[in-house]
């Protein structure tokens, strides 16, 4: 019987020193975060978790949030620590942590990587002081290139997100900053344009027309330069916003793309368990009920149909530049390989150069990703 592919474990930290105006992730604002308690409810969450996933080798670990470059060194090395009690580590296991680059948390970065972290993924978002206060970040350019020293100095891999296609910003504006961000030589950048979330601020913003997103041809030739640039300097990208140096993917992302098993833990995380779907309970104070019942944060967990499960994977490979092997998920999933896709679609689609089709294995191209969604809604059939 062929091993499972490694697990992958995603710890959430909620809190934030301040909401940015464009996020509608699950992140939250706090006077004070008691470290010793949050600790010991992570610590029991990842236990619970770890008694459903007996026997698995860990292939990634990612803290995420929220800001968990907030959280203590002594928390995050507790955690790595537990992970390693309950999981046979892979021998190249990546540990990830997001950062934001202020002054205050680039100075733990060294322990974060002394606790075992090899991985930073650092929120620049703009290289530009008048950007960076629109996305209501709390730094300035000089401070997130100190950041960003400080990272490439405790850990071999960085990767920096870029947030474009940002109000007023010309192809020149972006051809500059993405030159100049190249050049810092990172073997990943995460580089995404701006959307308009529902329940943010700048939903709320762009409502009474305090600004109007970019035009959607214009996002086009940002993108389409964007691939290129990516392209021409060896950082191709391998999914819509993801631009990586051969070998410098992040594997804990691709676990997902590729739709592995990954345990969620922490308020709002959400897990893929052998077909079971988890979530946890989002509010921080509700999580934490939730842990003082029962031992756990889960809110619903749920059986996913095969149907459901093929489709899911679909949605997130196509994601990819290597897409899907609809063979492959197909034995994965117990779904009929021609159940899963609109073969009369993926045909046009290819005829226009949007997909292609090598064997069992579709994926769309880059000229494609532009219309993924709508792509998506037309090919898959489960």
């Amino acid at each position: 019987m062929t091993a499972p592919p490694p697990l992958a474990l995603y710890i959430h930290w909620p809190f934030c020193v301040a909401k940015c105006p464009y996020c509608d992730f699950n992140s939250h604002v706090r006077e004070s975060v008691d470290q010793d308690a949050w600790r010991a409810a992570l610590l029991a969450d990842l236990a619970h978790e770890a008694t459903l996933l007996p026997g698995r080798t860990l292939g990634s670990i990612f803290f995420g949030g929220g800001t968990p470059s907030l959280m203590s060194p002594a928390t995050i090395a507790a955690l790595i620590d537990a992970a390693a009690g309950h999981w046979a580590f892979a021998s190249d296991i990546e540990i990830s942590m997001e950062a934001n680059p202020n002054s205050a948390e680039a100075a733990r970065f060294a322990q974060a990587a002394a606790a075992g972290v090899n991985r930073l993924s650092l929120g620049l978002q703009a290289l530009d002081d008048a950007a960076l206060r629109f996305l209501g970040r709390a730094h300035d350019v000089a401070e997130g290139l100190a950041a960003l020293e400080a990272a490439q100095r405790s850990v071999d891999r960085v990767s920096i997100d870029l947030i474009y296609a940002r109000p007023g910003q010309s192809l020149a504006d972006w051809e500059a900053e993405l030159r100049r961000a190249i050049g810092f030589g990172t073997g990943h950048l995460s580089l995404y344009q701006l959307t308009i979330e529902p329940g943010t601020r700048f939903e709320t913003d762009v409502r009474h027309g305090a600004f109007a997103p970019a035009d959607p041809d214009h996002a086009a030739d940002l993108y389409e330069l964007t691939q290129a640039m990516t392209l021409a300097a060896r950082r191709p990208a391998y999914e819509v916003s993801n631009h990586a140096a051969p070998g410098q993917e992040s594997r804990h992302n691709l676990a997902y793309w590729r739709y592995a098993d990954y345990a969620g833990v922490g308020p709002g995380a959400h897990g893929r368990r052998g077909g079971i779907a988890t979530v946890r309970h989002r509010k921080p104070e509700n999580w934490l009920s939730a842990l003082a019942r029962n031992s756990h944060g889960i809110s619903a967990e749920r059986d996913l149909p095969p149907a459901e499960r093929a489709g899911e994977a679909l949605m997130m490979g196509l994601r990819l530049a290597e897409g899907v092997d609809l063979a492959a998920l197909a034995a994965r999933t117990g779904t009929a390989r021609e159940a899963l896709i609109d073969g009369a679609a993926v045909a046009r689609l290819t005829e226009a150069g949007l997909m292609r089709r090598t064997g069992t294995r579709i994926a769309v191209t880059p000229a494609g990703m532009l219309l993924l969604d709508r792509i998506l809604a037309e090919i898959v059939a489960v």
